[in-house]
């Protein structure tokens, strides 16, 4: 017995490492591999939070279940889809993954891919059927969840053509009752009012050609046509983006930083960029460098809310919570009504076991929306570790 809870631990410890001989070897030996850790996490689940796909692969070919939760009510499979592994989320659909399955917020795999901007896991999900409309239970779709938390830049523009073409309801109203275009009008974000219209149409043909390459996963095609058309315009902004948008999904990352740090040479005031050099460092496992960006785009515009909040979701997944509470602090000083930043402060400070501050701010939350279930749950669950 003793012997087979070691194997078990050992297999979640190499799965998570990546070391697929281990995972082999301790699988062979009698490893467990639906044994869950005192996080629920299974093996499947460990792999897929370091992005570790050959073991992916092995787990899921053992008949390790996509659909297993852990403690706080994630699956592998909406953990490949909030993280932005679509090469994991491609293998999971074929193991069984369950499309309508939803995470602790009441969204799919769609809803985190939208919001975080994971473009290509977005159209993984659109492909897959997952449902285009859902809303989660703070009210938000995946269209909602892109326009307010987007910033209307190339990244998030694509994402929410790509929710206008599958269906998306420009009209579908949040808690509040306010759509994506009203959303988008507010913002003043003039491109994603004219997707949402269906009033924009790309003028630039190389850029078209391009992104139809890409969604096939043409990429080197795709960076062909956009090194031409650099070659009679090489200072357009747009052109250096979708090529190093295009190395990144080659993950020929330090060419892609290269475009992005080029654009920001042309224009250090679009701080767009700065975005996708942190996403492009995320992807390096350069973290410290990731939120040096962050902070970049953060100091050119104080008052620019996205750059903070999507610095404040890395930090959440790092595990930084107190930096997370400082981010998300900022935030509330920017935008004290904003009640989703304060039901993810709520959420750091209980990671941090500082139940009483949660409860505080899941509070100011419930008095923004008294009627979301979701507050009142998290409510009761930090009372519930305070043993009230």
């Amino acid at each position: 017995m003793v012997r087979t809870e070691t194997l078990n631990q050992q297999l979640i410890a190499a799965s998570e490492q990546g070391d697929v001989d281990v995972v082999r070897q301790l699988l062979v030996d009698g490893a467990n591999v639906e044994y869950k850790d005192l996080d629920g996490r299974t093996a499947l689940m460990a792999a897929t939070q370091k992005n570790q796909i050959e073991v992916v692969k092995v787990l899921l070919e053992a008949g390790s279940d996509v659909n297993t939760r852990d403690i706080t009510l994630l699956t592998p499979f909406i953990c490949s889809g909030a993280n932005g592994f679509h090469e994991i989320l491609s293998l999971m659909l074929n193991f069984g993954a369950d499309l309508k399955s939803v995470n602790r917020f009441g969204g799919t795999a769609l809803l985190p891919s939208s919001e975080k901007g994971y473009l290509k896991t977005v159209q993984r999900c659109l492909d897959a059927g997952i449902p285009v409309n859902h809303a989660n239970d703070l009210g938000w779709s995946a269209l909602l969840e892109s326009v307010i938390l987007g910033n209307g830049g190339r990244l998030y523009s694509d994402i929410i053509e790509l929710l206008v073409e599958a269906g998306a309801d420009v009209h579908l109203a949040d808690r509040d009752g306010k759509s994506s275009l009203q959303h988008a009008e507010e913002l003043k974000h003039d491109k994603v009012v004219k997707l949402l219209t269906k009033e924009y149409v790309e003028s630039n043909e190389s850029i078209k050609n391009a992104k139809a390459l890409g969604r096939m996963d043409h990429y080197e095609e795709a960076i062909e046509v956009i090194t031409k058309a650099l070659e009679t315009d090489s200072q357009n902004l747009d052109l250096i983006y979708y090529k190093g948008y295009f190395l990144q999904e080659l993950k020929k990352y330090e060419e892609a930083l290269e475009q992005y740090q080029k654009a920001v040479a042309l224009n250090p005031n679009d701080l767009d960029f700065y975005f996708y050099t942190a996403n492009t460092f995320r992807s390096m496992k350069k973290q410290e460098e990731a939120l040096a960006e962050y902070d970049k785009a953060v100091a050119k515009d104080p008052n620019e809310t996205f750059y903070l909040y999507h610095k404040s979701n890395y930090l959440r997944e790092l595990g930084k919570h107190e930096d997370a509470v400082d981010a998300m602090n900022q935030l509330l000083a920017l935008q004290p009504h904003r009640y989703d930043f304060s039901f993810h402060k709520a959420n750091s400070l209980r990671s941090l076991g500082k139940h009483e501050e949660a409860i505080e701010a899941i509070e100011n939350a419930i008095a923004n929306d008294p009627e979301n279930p979701l507050y009142h749950t998290h409510k009761q669950k930090s009372l519930e570790l305070l043993g009230k």
